[in-house]
């Protein structure tokens, strides 16, 4: 069996929540989206990782805020449950820190505008995503590692279940 295959069967699952998502990444994955998650904090969000890396350490908010960021993110990587918003900020911070090409590859493929694999503010809600063009981005990311390409796909489906609900498929479109 392949290494490609192998991987196909350990990663065909779509999570219902990003902190399930959180908790079957690997470590060196958490370790990326934390680092990426640090060097633009979501301000929003800021908060809510300092309690956790508080929390998870024993320590107060202000040495928790002390720390570097690299510790910050040793930390925060190993948190296995941050909360269900802190873990989709992470996972954003994850495919905005090193894959970006996964990201552009998709958008293309499904003629998405966006630069360098993120979308443009919209004014109004986009239209979802027809089934066909759907299909045809995921197989786009052949190239690509199939865990990452399932994390991103679920990662969209969980943003927004009514624009990416096409999607839901895309294990059987991966699938050997």
């Amino acid at each position: 069996m392949t290494a490609h295959a192998c991987d196909l069967m350990v990663a065909m699952t779509l999570h219902s929540t990003a902190t399930r998502i959180w908790k079957h990444l690997t470590p060196d994955e958490r370790l990326t989206a934390a680092k990426g998650f640090f060097e633009e904090p979501a301000p929003e969000l800021a908060g809510a990782a300092l309690g956790v890396l508080a929390k998870a350490r024993h320590m107060r908010p202000q040495a928790a805020r002390s720390l570097a960021p690299d510790a910050q993110a040793r930390i925060l990587a190993s948190v296995l449950d941050p909360g269900e918003p802190l873990a989709q900020g992470l996972l954003v911070s994850l495919h905005l820190a090193d894959r970006r090409p996964l990201l552009a590859a998709f958008l293309d493929a499904a003629a998405i505008p966006h630069d360098n694999g993120v979308l443009a503010e919209e004014k109004e809600p986009a239209p979802p995503l027809p089934l066909d063009k759907a299909r045809q981005a995921v197989e786009a990311l052949g190239a690509f590692p199939s865990t990452q390409v399932l994390t991103y796909v679920n990662t969209l489906l969980l943003q927004d279940p009514e624009r990416w609900g096409a999607l839901e498929r895309a294990e059987e479109w991966l699938a050997p």
